[in-house]
């Protein structure tokens, strides 16, 4: 079996060659690769039915087995990203901003791929593609870790994406899938300073706490998404209850689904119950403070855990405060810096719960479930960064190129030459 290292040397090469393809070739290449995806469905969805039936005998737990989960639809929708990245404008390039000096030279800011990523992740073999996708458009080269549960997935998109690489004349190892799962083989990818610019891990809070604990190269880090909803005095109920509904039981895994409910006093009594039983009606377990208890009979209590943790199951935690502060101050205390809603006709108060928290993404009047790349706008998404490093919140092709300097002159210096 190949060393890692020889593995990431030959995808820092090919990325090299990645970095200087026209758009046009590059675009042309995503959509190749999102046709070949669909003409390997049958094969794709017999290696994840692989996957999931061992998942199952060792036991992983519903939201894990959700995130693995691929069908016809979500295959689909898999090869129908990748267009969408195609059909985005290409960062590689953009001249950001431009100045003439006063002693004559032009300074630019052009925007560059970052090199080499590397993904750690769990489960999600979309992430296989979607990781694809952006790097290569963004002109990089990605080395793809993923989890042991989507070996058998990972491998068939691997290689489908890989042949459509080839018949391009693009050189594969850009897209370098990583197949020994050991642990050893993976802190020493993440050692790699020299060759590894960008390390981007995605699954559980265990996961990304590791890499950020062992890597000694830059890493995104998204621990948890602790995403709340705050119904304010002033809010449309209907409208709190649909993106309630919205926002818990679409899909309880993603990382964008919510996890706590904070409601204004002045409407708990009319909107608890109400909410509460559409969630009984769809599954969802409530755990609320005393006053949300008393409201609604049979809500479990409640403890300071509950309202920090990321469930990622049908289970809510819910909190009745007096005031939009004391809401502020919950989301402050408890929340992860990922999604937060407000529920408000109060534009005051919309506008002081947005600057008054720093999470990546703010929702005035809608779903937390639109804290998405796809939905915001960016295609694919490569993660979403709860961590101030160069990109923050859902990250897309821009976030995978940085910005460099280019001068441009006509022979001045600096200080004085004698020639």
């Amino acid at each position: 079996m190949t060393d890692i290292k020889t593995l990431a040397l030959a995808c820092r090469d090919a990325a090299q060659s990645v970095a200087q393809l026209p758009t046009g070739r590059k675009n042309a290449l995503l959509e190749s690769m999102a046709g070949a995806l669909e003409a390997d469905a049958a094969a794709i969805l017999a290696a994840n039915a692989q996957d999931i039936e061992a998942a199952r005998a060792r036991g992983i737990g519903s939201a894990m087995l959700d995130r693995l989960k691929l069908d016809d639809q979500r295959l689909a929708g898999i090869a129908s990203a990748l267009r969408e990245v195609a059909a985005l404008p290409d960062p590689v390039g953009l001249v950001t901003r431009g100045e003439t000096r006063p002693n004559g030279i032009v300074v630019e800011r052009v925007r560059v791929p970052l090199g080499v990523i590397a993904m750690i992740y769990e489960a999600r073999p979309n992430v296989t593609a979607d990781a694809a996708a952006l790097c290569l458009k963004a002109g990089n080269g990605v080395i793809l870790r993923g989890g042991s549960e989507a070996i058998d997935s990972n491998r068939a998109i691997a290689a489908s994406l890989k042949r459509a690489m080839r018949e391009a004349g693009v050189p594969d190892a850009a897209l370098t899938l990583v197949e020994d799962l050991r642990r050893e083989t993976m802190l020493e990818l993440l050692q790699l300073t020299d060759i590894v610019d960008l390390a981007i891990p995605r699954g559980g809070e265990g996961l990304i706490r590791f890499v950020a604990e062992h890597a000694r190269v830059p890493v995104i880090k998204h621990y948890k998404g602790v995403c709340h909803q705050f119904v304010d005095a002033s809010a449309d109920l209907d409208v709190a209850l649909r993106l309630l509904l919205d926002g818990k039981v679409s899909r309880p895994s993603a990382c964008n689904a919510l996890e706590t409910l904070l409601v204004h006093k002045d409407v708990a009594a009319e909107f608890l119950p109400k909410a509460a039983a559409r969630l009984r009606e769809r599954g969802v377990e409530l755990r609320g403070d005393e006053r949300t208890v008393a409201l609604v009979p049979g809500t479990k209590p409640a403890t300071a855990d509950d309202y920090a943790a990321e469930f990622l199951d049908l289970v809510i935690a819910v909190r009745v405060v007096d005031s939009l502060d004391e809401a502020i101050a919950h989301v402050r205390r408890y929340g992860s810096d990922h999604t937060e809603v407000i529920v408000t006709r109060d534009a005051a108060n919309a506008g002081k719960f947005v600057e008054s928290l720093r999470s990546a993404v703010v929702m005035v009047n809608a779903s937390s479930r639109f804290s998405d790349g796809g939905e915001l706008g960016l295609g694919a998404e490569i993660g979403i960064s709860t961590t101030r490093l160069h990109s923050y919140g859902p990250m897309g092709l821009e976030a995978l190129t940085v910005e460099r300097f280019v001068v441009r002159g006509e022979g001045q210096v600096r200080h004085p030459v004698q020639t």
